[in-house]
């Protein structure tokens, strides 16, 4: 029987032997730290703190803004030195909570909770929400939200996004060789939830080993599941993750639950666990610094906030003058003007390349050779769409699908005309979007 996997897809240079093999280190950090109030999908969080304030490592810091939103904390111990707008990596100004670390990370008390068993469901939801916790690895929707569906009962598949596709990227990797039990204590969590579902781990087949050690410690485990799945890119993507390992499909209108299927990525289960077992709140995460322009491609375990000019330093800086930043990897993420700029709980990596593949190749007219059609994971025609974007068309750009688009980047990756097909889409899309918000 062959691997499970959605049609369409492209198979990019992965990248990941850079840092695959690199331990998880812990980096504390010295300068000061900065801490957006929109890290998260939903309202901004409020801060609850002011200027000259002494704050502990774990203390709240920003409350939510409502209840789709998030709390955030501090992750260092020390003194609250300015609430300003601070650039962030998409490039927008948002207001943050400056601290100068005191550099002792003099922890607030936390909880343990050695028998989560006992726990109701309220409980969880609750400890999951006052944590803090939203999806850390994509937009950052919080996680208490998504694990409150209208009907919990028709949930059938909780789904551990462990493909980890996109190229560079090995956090998510390294989480599942030194921490699996976090993983699998965390779904164990989430499908007492759901007494009536299934917790699925899809991995795709380049992590053999971590397929191999999460099968063997799954084996008393009867609600539990690893699906290993074809390595292709966007094998990680929400729709095709969930195509793949049920066989269902959703769409722009729908959400996953509406296919009795909850989705979660590893950083995001390894939180609940430890949320609901430690008593902590989202502190810390796990971040990859790599690419061929840095002198020590490395796996870190940083606290939030930290910048990632700091992280790059921390990795002995560059081997060679980087011609291309990203926040993120190379089919999704942020290209990065400056890295005097502040992770957030949703931040994964930052990828420096010595070459700029996109910008020394010369864009020529479509020849429709139709590879973007077969690449595309959505069924879409992007040249086309992408046409529709150039010339305003709003109207044609609905009528051919392009709210489908998931933004994955495989149309501009197989293009031969070298034209930016995604980017074209994803610009439509904000606009048409943005027209819907107003009526």
């Amino acid at each position: 029987m062959g691997l499970k996997t959605f049609k369409g897809g492209v198979h990019p240079y992965d990248g990941k032997e850079l840092s695959k093999e690199k331990p998880i280190k812990e980096l504390k950090p010295q300068g000061l730290m900065v801490f957006p109030l929109s890290q998260h999908i939903g309202a901004p969080a409020k801060a609850c703190v002011s200027v000259g304030d002494p704050v502990l490592r774990g203390q709240k810091i920003a409350d939510a803004g409502g209840f789709v939103s998030a709390p955030i904390f501090s992750s260092v111990s020390g003194t609250v030195k300015a609430i300003e707008p601070r650039r962030v990596a998409t490039g927008d100004m948002v207001t943050s909570i400056v601290i100068e670390s005191d550099g002792n990370f003099i922890e607030k008390g936390f909880e343990r909770c050695d028998d989560y068993t006992k726990l109701s469901n309220e409980e969880i939801i609750t400890k999951i929400q006052e944590a803090g916790i939203v999806g850390m690895g994509g937009a950052g929707f919080p996680t208490h939200v998504k694990l409150s569906p209208k009907q919990p009962e028709n949930i059938e598949f909780i789904i551990a996004n462990c493909a980890e596709c996109e190229p560079y990227l090995t956090s998510d990797y390294r989480s599942m060789v030194e921490e699996p039990n976090k993983l699998i204590t965390g779904m164990k969590i989430i499908l007492q939830l759901f007494p009536k579902a299934k917790g699925l781990l899809g991995i795709e087949d380049n992590k053999s080993d971590v397929i191999e050690s999460l099968q063997t410690l799954c084996a008393n485990e009867p609600r539990i599941e690893v699906v290993p799945l074809m390595t292709k890119y966007p094998q990680g993507g929400e729709r095709q993750l969930i195509k793949a390992c049920t066989g269902r499909e959703i769409n722009s209108k729908m959400l996953p639950a509406d296919a009795g299927c909850i989705v979660d990525n590893v950083a995001t289960i390894n939180a609940i666990y430890t949320a609901i077992v430690e008593g902590k709140p989202v502190m810390d995460r796990i971040f990859t610094i790599t690419g061929d322009a840095i002198m020590e491609p490395r796996n870190f375990r940083i606290c939030i906030g930290t910048s990632y000019k700091e992280i790059l330093e921390a990795a002995e800086g560059y081997v060679r003058e980087p011609k291309k930043l990203i926040s993120g990897g190379p089919m999704m993420g942020f290209a990065l003007m400056d890295v005097d700029i502040p992770t957030t709980k949703t931040s994964g990596a930052l990828l420096a390349l010595s070459e700029d593949d996109v910008s020394k190749y010369e864009t020529t007219a479509c020849i429709n050779c139709g590879r973007c059609v077969e690449a595309c994971p959505e069924n879409l025609i992007p040249s086309r769409l992408s046409k529709f974007s150039t010339h305003g068309d709003k109207e044609q750009f609905e009528k051919w699908y392009g709210l489908e688009c998931i933004e994955c980047g495989s149309c501009s990756f197989v293009c031969p005309a070298r034209q930016p097909l995604a980017q074209a889409i994803k610009t439509m899309k904000k606009i048409v979007l943005a027209d819907k918000r107003k009526k």
